[in-house]
């Protein structure tokens, strides 16, 4: 994942609102979002490269999502897929205190990171820069390739649309899908310098990303509501087609 905008018990209705896109080159290979024929309690798509997923959440009420972070310098050859974290936490029964703890003894395997987790009652966040992982509170996020809210533009301006959702009556996942899909780029003056140079940076600035051989590969929506009511909505986008979706909606047990 490249962007992750979410709202943690901010409204009484639905505890749970997260939108978020996932970038990645045209090229790996990836398989939409469903139950896993292996774990059948584990919704997610799958990276058909490394094994693991980049966000998904099980019937149980277990939820992971993933960022890289960005050091292209600190990169480390040979590291297992980050994305096996997520499918680590789903395919599992610890605790989420328990899980973020554990990484501690982990987190020299791989490259850099972040990572929600979370299991209905408490929501975690852990980051491979600092080494912690801690319990968020309620509010209103925003994680994209560096620490949580750190201000990218990309993630200020999705707070701000997601904030405006949810001021709405009714959670409109249309108007998610909206904001997830915005291609405005940042201005030179805002963007940050990661080392992957200007043009990268400028390509990497929008929410919704259309380069030449990277960009955003799906679209992702996870609502959890009040009577613990699950809905699940993916678009994958293929390059000169049209978008696919799945959707699923089912009762947390």
């Amino acid at each position: 994942m490249c962007l992750i905008l979410f709202s943690w018990r901010q409204r009484a209705d639905y505890p749970l609102v997260l939108a978020a896109n996932r970038d990645e080159f045209y090229d790996r290979p990836t398989a939409p979002a469903a139950f896993w024929p292996e774990t059948p309690q584990l919704l997610a798509g799958r990276d058909l490269v490394g094994g693991g997923a980049w966000l998904g959440m099980t019937r149980g009420g277990r939820l992971a999502a993933i960022t890289n972070f960005r050091a292209p310098d600190e990169k480390r050859p040979g590291a297992p897929s980050r994305g096996r974290l997520v499918r680590d936490f789903l395919a599992g029964d610890l605790p989420v205190t328990d899980f973020l703890r554990q990484l501690d003894r982990r987190v020299g395997d791989y490259s850099g990171f972040n990572l929600l987790v979370g299991d209905g009652r408490q929501l975690g966040y852990y980051a491979s820069r600092t080494r912690q992982g801690r319990i968020l509170p309620p509010g209103l996020y925003g994680l994209s390739n560096h620490l949580l809210d750190t201000p990218w533009p990309k993630v200020t301006t999705g707070k701000a649309a997601l904030a405006k959702v949810l001021g709405a009556p009714e959670i409109d996942p249309q108007a998610l899908f909206a904001l997830l899909a915005d291609p405005a780029r940042a201005r030179d003056d805002l963007l940050p310098d990661t080392g992957i140079g200007r043009d990268w940076e400028r390509l990497l600035s929008s929410r919704f990303i259309a380069g030449a051989t990277y960009g955003t590969r799906a679209s992702t929506l996870l609502l959890i509501d009040a009577a613990k009511r699950a809905t699940f909505l993916e678009r994958t986008f293929h390059p000169g087609d049209a978008a696919s979706e799945v959707r699923r909606r089912f009762q947390i047990s």
